[in-house]
C-alpha cells in the first residue's frame, strides 16, 4: 500500500548512489519528504530534477559535524520537521590487517561511519523530540556481526554502529525515538568496484554483474540489490515498527545463515576424505542433500 511515509520528512545521508539512492526513490514514493545528502552534486541534482518538491539535495561530508547539523537544519528549513534520520554514508575502508594498522586508516574509517553516524543522532534528537519522536536508522553490516565479510577496520565501525544503536534505544526510547541498524549482506552497488580503485561510474555499469556474481554465495540465489535494503530501512521509518527498537535487522539472503550447497558439505571434506570417499562422491553426496 502506498503512502506509507506520508507526513515523515527524512535525512538521508549517502543518498546520491546505491543504497542510499534507491532509499531516496522509495521514500518519495511512499509520501515522504527527503533531503539527499551527499558530496556527489552533479547525482544530487538529478535527485532534486526527478523529485522536484519532494527531495532536495545538501552537500554534505559526514566526517564533518558542520555538515551534518547542516544537512539536519535543512530538513526543518525545507520541510517544516524531521522523522527519519538514515545514516547511511560509508565506504568499504581500507583493507590493513591487524599489524599493519595506522591511526590514519583508523580514524578515516570511524570517522565515517560510527561518528557520523553518532553526530546524525546528536542533531536529529532535538528535533524529533519536537515531533513526539522518530526514527533513526543506520546502516551497518554482516560484517559487524560475523569475521569474513570484510575489512577489518570496516568490520569493526560496523559493529561499532550495531552496539552504539542497541544503546541509544535505550536511551532515547522515552522520547518515542526509535534506534535500528541494517546488516545488508552482498549488494550490487559500487562499494566493491570502489575498494580496489575502480571509479565510480564504470563501476555502475557492472552491477548486474556484481548481483549475478554474487548470487551463489548464498542460499537464496539472487544478487542483493540497493532496493532490498531500501525496503527494510522503509519499514523502520514507517509506523508499521513503531513496536520496534534496538535492533539490527540482517538482509542477507540467508548469507550468514552459513554455507549451502556443495561448500556446506565441504566443510566436512577433509573428514569424509579420511574416510576413504573421492570428491566426486563428495559431490555426489552433496547433490542427492539438495531439494528437488
Amino acid at each position: 500500500m502506498a503512502g506509507r511515509l506520508e507526513g515523515k520528512v527524512a535525512v538521508i545521508t549517502g543518498a546520491a548512489s546505491g543504497i542510499g539512492r534507491g532509499t531516496v526513490d522509495l521514500f518519495v514514493a511512499e509520501g515522504a519528504k527527503v533531503i539527499a545528502a551527499d558530496i556527489q552534486d552533479d547525482r544530487g541534482a538529478r535527485i532534486e530534477e526527478q523529485h522536484k518538491g519532494k527531495a532536495r539535495y545538501v552537500r554534505c561530508d559526514v566526517s564533518k559535524e558542520e555538515d551534518i547539523a547542516a544537512a539536519v537544519a535543512a530538513a526543518v528549513k525545507h520541510f517544516g520537521k524531521l522523522t527519519t534520520l538514515f545514516n547511511n554514508a560509508g565506504t568499504g575502508g581500507t583493507s590493513e590487517t591487524a599489524e599493519g594498522v595506522t591511526a590514519e586508516g583508523f580514524d578515516s574509517v570511524m570517522h565515517l561511519h560510527i561518528r557520523a553516524a553518532l553526530f546524525g543522532m546528536k542533531y536529529a534528537v532535538p528535533e524529533m523530540k519536537k515531533v513526539g519522536g522518530g526514527s533513526i536508522i543506520s546502516t551497518a553490516s554482516v560484517a559487524g556481526l560475523q569475521s569474513g565479510f570484510g575489512p577489518l577496520l570496516y568490520s569493526i565501525a560496523k559493529a561499532g554502529i550495531i552496539h552504539m544503536s542497541r544503546v541509544a534505544s535505550s536511551q532515547l526510547a522515552p522520547l518515542n525515538i526509535r534506534v535500528n541498524a541494517i546488516c545488508p549482506g552482498l549488494i550490487a552497488t559500487n562499494i566493491f568496484a570502489a575498494a580496489i580503485g575502480m571509479p565510480s561510474q564504470l563501476a555502475e555499469t557492472r552491477l548486474d554483474a556484481i548481483a549475478d556474481a554474487a548470487k551463489n554465495s548464498q542460499p537464496l540465489q539472487r544478487g542483493g540489490r540497493p532496493r532490498d535494503i531500501a525496503e527494510t530501512a522503509l519499514f523502520l521509518a514507517s509506523d508499521g515498527s513503531e513496536w520496534m527498537t534496538g535492533q539490527a535487522l540482517v538482509m542477507d539472503g540467508g548469507l550468514t545463515a552459513g554455507p549451502h550447497g556443495t561448500a556446506q558439505m565441504g566443510v566436512f571434506a577433509p573428514i569424509v576424505q579420511a574416510l576413504g570417499m573421492s570428491e566426486e562422491q563428495l559431490a555426489e553426496l552433496a547433490a542427492r542433500r539438495q531439494p528437488d
